[in-house]
């Protein structure tokens, strides 16, 4: 009777979780598609210019990261052990290395903005406005940093309702500041692109100061000095993030046609696998809660629960937007080339979100466990030999184009899925647990 007990709670904590998670998670995406969907209405230069500029920005944010997975996993185990010193420790770490970072990382990104483009090989049309919009997002870089702390802490506490409503508070500002600023509307100068770059610092900025007020009112109300020492991480998603700032450099050779169905597709699919991220970020806290408590039966079949639900949802929501993808471009845009190319992709896309979906789920639940770098080797291997590799082979030297490229990421994801699933049932992960 326990026993089937216990898995009931076990899924009614991950419900609670999941849902403030998605919510979380969609509003924050939202960010970013907001500026994309305005400024489609601006120009499609700005939009390709603003979706190089996001790869360079979100690979910064993946820097912070590392540390937030490593702050997510040792407070899950910890809490589910009990031992709250160790939880005020790895937080008071966390916040204090990504300041650290977040400020080094912001005067790299607004100081070197027209280096590391022209690195990228944005041509000067798109320059302009990519330089622009960096150097104002860039120096704000930090504000994300302890943000990705603070949220990650609370979401390893079971709040994870206090970040979503933050973020929705958020949206509403940046929605507000992009029209103003974007287009002049409300007595504010019309700015374009540097606009949407204002307006989205300054959400970040107001996002950062309240989870700060939340994480001292209700969860960690000061970090003693004596606290603080080192902690663990992983570079996985580092790795994937570096590999994707080649891809698009790749496909920047393409064209300019390339590169804005590429950022239109990115802004799409997002939303394809949100649901999966809220799942596997509910599912590592609840499997580092589990293990933490020793119950390893129950975080075996947890994780075996959340890839089966994970997978179910992206493919149907990647066959709904490959089947309304001629209705989305079109409204996107009037260039006929980029609507014909991004239908195309959406199409091919409905089997990579299978493979996605894996990953996203294997990778969280893997690290929970404190199985933290079978994830970065696999992930550096396949990523780099399959998604860099094959893309550059399909795109650029068999001349198949982006089609081509998405090819090569349905085959790195797919495959890493396959070898992800042979872990988890495998159970090695069972001994690498931190709690001793």
């Amino acid at each position: 009777m326990n026993e089937i007990k216990e898995p009931r709670n076990v899924r009614r904590n991950l419900s609670k979780l999941v849902v403030p998670i998605f919510i979380e998670t969609l509003l924050i995406m939202m960010l970013g598609a907001v500026d994309t969907i305005m400024l489609s209405q601006y120009s499609d230069n700005a939009v390709a210019a603003v979706g190089v500029v996001n790869q360079l920005i979100m690979f910064a944010f993946l820097i912070f990261e590392v540390i937030n997975l490593g702050t997510s996993v040792l407070c899950s185990q910890y809490l589910g052990a009990k031992k709250q010193k160790n939880v005020v420790q790895v937080v008071g770490v966390a916040i204090l290395l990504n300041l650290v970072l977040g400020l080094l990382v912001s005067a790299i990104l607004h100081y070197g903005a027209p280096l590391l483009l022209t690195l990228m090989g944005l041509r000067p049309e798109l320059m302009v406005y990519g330089v622009g919009y960096m150097e104002i997002v860039g120096a704000f870089a930090f504000f994300q940093a302890l943000s990705l702390t603070v949220s990650a802490s609370l979401r390893s506490a079971n709040k994870a309702v206090y970040p979503m409503m933050v973020i929705v508070v958020v949206n509403i500002l940046n929605i507000i500041g992009n029209y103003s600023l974007i287009f002049g509307k409300f007595g504010m100068p019309a700015l374009g692109v540097e606009g949407a770059a204002i307006s989205t610092a300054f959400a970040r900025g107001v996002s950062m100061i309240i989870l700060f007020i939340i994480l001292f009112r209700k969860y960690i109300p000061k970090f003693p000095i004596d606290y603080f020492r080192p902690l663990p991480s992983a570079g996985e998603n580092m790795s994937y993030s570096l590999s994707q700032v080649l891809l698009t450099y790749f496909i920047n050779m393409l064209g300019n046609e390339a590169l804005t169905t590429r950022t239109y597709v990115v802004n799409m699919v997002m939303f394809v696998y949100l649901f999966a991220i809220a799942m596997a970020q509910g599912g590592a806290i609840c499997i580092g809660h589990l293990v933490g408590e020793k119950k390893i039966r129950a975080a075996y079949l947890l994780g075996k629960y959340v890839m089966r639900i994970s997978i179910l949802v992206s493919l149907v929501l990647s066959c709904i937007w490959a089947l309304m993808g001629h209705t989305l471009f079109s409204w996107l845009t009037d260039n006929a080339e980029i609507v014909r190319l991004g239908t195309v992709i959406l199409f091919v896309d409905v089997i990579l979100e299978v493979g996605r979906a894996i990953n996203i789920y294997a990778t969280n639940a893997l690290r929970a466990t404190g199985d933290v770098n079978y994830p970065f080797y696999v992930g550096v291997v396949v990523q780099w030999s399959i998604a860099v590799g094959c893309g550059y082979l399909f795109g650029l030297y068999w001349g198949w184009g982006l089609v081509g490229m998405w090819c090569a990421f349905l085959l790195d994801e797919n495959i890493r899925g396959i070898i992800f699933v042979r872990r988890w049932n495998s159970m090695k992960w069972a001994k690498k647990g931190f709690v001793k």
